[in-house]
């Protein structure tokens, strides 16, 4: 599927399965966030909208405005964080290099690489909009 061309409506028809949107108040600044930290592409980026492919898996970014007519506009907290209690894990990715280029930007680390008893090693990266991004890998002959 080719992001950049792709209408609207035909890319809308075409998702499947589960789908994260996350609210951002700055979509270009998130961009920039994901892009630096987790080396992740970014498509259709404007002041409102971005579609971020992770693997084979397809997120989106909207900003608050495009939220204008939706009720759950009206729960986000005026003030910082608003993404508490969510955790987006990318699995397959380098938490140490994640979690160095993080801390290069000055970005929040909650959390150092850490191996855990699940069997993965990961860390918890807060970006600006207060969303946990949990960069993991498996730890090294748990496969």
């Amino acid at each position: 599927m080719d992001f950049e061309t792709i209408s609207p409506s035909d890319f809308g028809q075409s998702l499947r399965g589960i789908g994260l949107n996350l609210l951002v108040r700055d979509v270009r600044a998130e961009v920039a966030f994901l892009k630096a930290v987790f080396d992740m592409q970014a498509h259709r980026v404007s002041a409102d909208f971005a579609i971020m492919p992770y693997d084979d898996q397809v997120f989106q970014l909207h900003s608050d405005g495009t939220y204008s007519a939706n009720p759950l506009l009206s729960l986000l907290p005026e003030t910082p964080p608003r993404g508490a209690g969510i955790e987006i894990r990318l699995y397959d990715t380098d938490p140490d290099a994640a979690a160095a280029r993080a801390t290069d930007l000055g970005e929040t680390i909650l959390q150092p690489p850490t191996d855990k008893p699940h069997g993965l090693r990961e860390c918890y990266i807060l970006c600006e909009n207060g969303y946990a991004w949990v960069p993991s890998c498996a730890l090294k002959g748990e496969l």
